[in-house]
Order: C-alpha cells, then sequence, then structure tokens
C-alpha cells in the first residue's frame, strides 16, 4: 500500500510539474532577438524583390507604388524602425516617399481612404526628422484640412477604411496642436460606426464589425451566423489602437475609441483557433475555415499594443497573442521570409481562396505590414 501510494504521490507530482511546465511555455515571452531576426527576414525577402520604390504594381491591372496595400507596409516598416534602427529601413521609405513627392495616391484632394494611406508614413517620417520639414506633411494636411472644410462625414463606408485614414486625422491633431483633427476624426468614424449600413457596421451585441452594408443582417454566413471578416476587424482593432497612440486622454471621445477597442478584443478571445490562428469569418469556421495570416498578425498587434500600454489585462491576453505569434512563426514565415497563408486582397472570406503555405497572395505587401506591427509590438513585451 505504501509503494503504491509513494507512486501514485510521485505521479501527481510530475503532473503537477509538467502542468506547470506546460503553462509556463504558453506565456514564455518570445525572444527579443528571435522577434527582430523574422522582422528583418520577412522585410529582407520584400526589400529585394522590390529595390525601385517607385515601380508600378502590376497585376490586373497596374497600381502606383503608393497605393493602400504598399501604403500599409510602410505603417510596419515604419513600426519596425522604431525598435530597430536600421539606416536602410528609414532610407528606403524615404525613397518611397521622395518618389512619390509626398503625395497621396490619386493626388492631394482625394476623399478616398484607401488613396490617404500613405500619408501615415509621411507623417512618420516628418517626425523622426524633428517636424523640420513641412513639405513632407503640406499635402496629406492640405487633404485633411480640405475633408473639414466640408460637412461631409460619410466617406468611410467600409471598415478597412478607419485604419487607413484615422490615424492621420489623429497625428495631425497631435502634431498641430488643433482640434479640428480630433473632432472631424470622431464625426467620421462615428458615422460608420452607428449609421453606415442603416444602423451601423457595429454590432453593441457580438462586439465585432460587419465589412460594409452589404454583410448587415439579413445578410448570415452558410452556418446562419453573421459574417464578421477577420481581417476587417483587424483593420478595425489597427485603427483604434493607433488612434488611441495619439488622442488625448483628456478628449471627450477617448473613452468610447477605449471602450471599443477593448470590446473588440474580447470578442476575438472565445474563437481563437486551436492552432493560434483566426479563421477568416470569425464566427463560421466551416466557410473557407483555416489559418489566415493577416486578421491573425493584426490581433496580434492590437493585444500587444494594449499590453505594453497598460490599457488591456496581460494574464488574459499575453497567452493568447503568444500562442497566436508562434503560430505565424511557425507556419506562416518560410525561411527565405516568404509570408504563407496571407489572404489575398477583398473583402469578405471567399476572396482569395483557397490560402496555402507556398501560394503567392495578389499582393504581397500588405500582409508583411501587419507582421511587421506585431512584430514590433510583441518585440516590446516585458
Amino acid at each position: 500500500m505504501k509503494k503504491l501510494l509513494t507512486a501514485s504521490f510521485v505521479a501527481i507530482m510530475l503532473g503537477g510539474f509538467s502542468s506547470c511546465s506546460a503553462q509556463k511555455q504558453k506565456t514564455a515571452l518570445p525572444n527579443k532577438k528571435e522577434v527582430l531576426e523574422v522582422a528583418e527576414r520577412t522585410n529582407k525577402y520584400f526589400m529585394d524583390k522590390w529595390p525601385d520604390t517607385k515601380k508600378d504594381i502590376v497585376g490586373k491591372k497596374v497600381w502606383p507604388s503608393n497605393l493602400w496595400t504598399r501604403a500599409v507596409y510602410y505603417e510596419g516598416l515604419m513600426a519596425l524602425y522604431s525598435v530597430d534602427k536600421k539606416k536602410e529601413y528609414y532610407d528606403y521609405a524615404m525613397s518611397w516617399a521622395n518618389n512619390h513627392d509626398w503625395n497621396l495616391q490619386r493626388g492631394t484632394y482625394t476623399r478616398n481612404a484607401d488613396h490617404q494611406a500613405c500619408g501615415q508614413t509621411y507623417l512618420d517620417l516628418y517626425e523622426i526628422d524633428g517636424r523640420k520639414n513641412p513639405e513632407r506633411i503640406k499635402n496629406v494636411k492640405a487633404a485633411m484640412d480640405s475633408m473639414i472644410a466640408t460637412k461631409k462625414v460619410d466617406d468611410w463606408w467600409w471598415i478597412d477604411a478607419l485604419q487607413m485614414s484615422m490615424p492621420i486625422f489623429t497625428k495631425l491633431g497631435k502634431i498641430t496642436g488643433d482640434q479640428k483633427y480630433f473632432d472631424r476624426n470622431y464625426e467620421m468614424y462615428a458615422y460608420t460606426k452607428y449609421k453606415h449600413g442603416g444602423n451601423g457596421l457595429y454590432n453593441v451585441k457580438d462586439k465585432l464589425w460587419w465589412r460594409d452594408k452589404d454583410f448587415v443582417p439579413p445578410y448570415k454566413e452558410p452556418n446562419g451566423e453573421d459574417c464578421y471578416w477577420s481581417r476587417g476587424n483587424g483593420w478595425v482593432v489597427a485603427a483604434l489602437a493607433r488612434t488611441l497612440e495619439d488622442t488625448p486622454k483628456s478628449d471627450s471621445h477617448y473613452k468610447e475609441y477605449l471602450q471599443d477597442y477593448k470590446d473588440l478584443l474580447s470578442a476575438v478571445l472565445p474563437i481563437q483557433r486551436e492552432d493560434g490562428f483566426w479563421n477568416v469569418s470569425l464566427h463560421d469556421p466551416t466557410n473557407y475555415g483555416g489559418k489566415e495570416t493577416t486578421g491573425t498578425a493584426l490581433f496580434v498587434y492590437g493585444m500587444a499594443y494594449g499590453i505594453n500600454k497598460g490599457l488591456i489585462d496581460k494574464k488574459t491576453y499575453l497567452p493568447v497573442l503568444i500562442k497566436a505569434w508562434n503560430a505565424i512563426v511557425k507556419d506562416s514565415v518560410q525561411p527565405n521570409g516568404f509570408l504563407g497563408w496571407v489572404q489575398g486582397t477583398g473583402k469578405e472570406p471567399k476572396d482569395g481562396q483557397p490560402l496555402a503555405v507556398d501560394k503567392i497572395p495578389d499582393f504581397e505587401d500588405y500582409g508583411l505590414g501587419c507582421v511587421l506591427l506585431a512584430a514590433s509590438e510583441v518585440y516590446k513585451l516585458k
């Protein structure tokens, strides 16, 4: 009997140690050098492939290289530069901005958020150099001022637009000290949240966002659930994180941004896949279910940012984001720096399907931008 009890005791103790060990592995912070190595490798793959920063992007048609997909890449590059100040990153971004005369896609006075997205990097470069070169932000400021000069606030009719344009308004507000940028940013955000699509694109019940009016009820996914697109909700997370970064806490709408940000992150917690990724359709894993890098990377970015800023509970979110980051490193990042499981451009789960680890999406740049944003915040975790 004594031997049996001893054996049982040892088994229980070993089981306890194994459980503790597994728990530590789940919450072990990624090694900083390894995080940078992943960012450097994936970025080198892209920079080697695109040495000419002005070269047009040719696909089904020809796009100038300051379109939104490339702009998201440069957002990620600027985030990487903030933690790893390699001159080659700065020079690459400066070359891109200079090659496009620091102007927006389709001209200074475009109201389209996709065309404005490149302005985020222009503003970053202006700040990096101590705000000494106002010509770098002249066109961006003129574009936003022209929007503010009108009463029109319904331009952001799709949720991707929030990420493309909101951070421009708030950064201009921070740079100039002018409240009008913060005010117009909220007016346009509120229209998207409460009015577009009939009653707004935000579902307060599920705490998730419909991509645009085409997906509000009665539209349903094959399993009868609402359609919440992973990358679309990832764009909102990123938009809110970047908006919170530059919006003063004294601003009358700061608390609403913060609550929306927290609520969205809480909504994606219980629907993370076992492998660490999120499905392209957040509430219907049967509709093109599988690994997807871009939405997952944006959720990692949002969670890591929140932990670093003390906005969300570290105990709750750290294991989730580490599991997701490790999945990206293990399953998406290839030895040569290529990113697999990236959904191509579009607006819903079926676009760019089927995905694969070796499938090249129609644009390779924005997926890398999402991963670099995530890497920059994962690197800062303590």
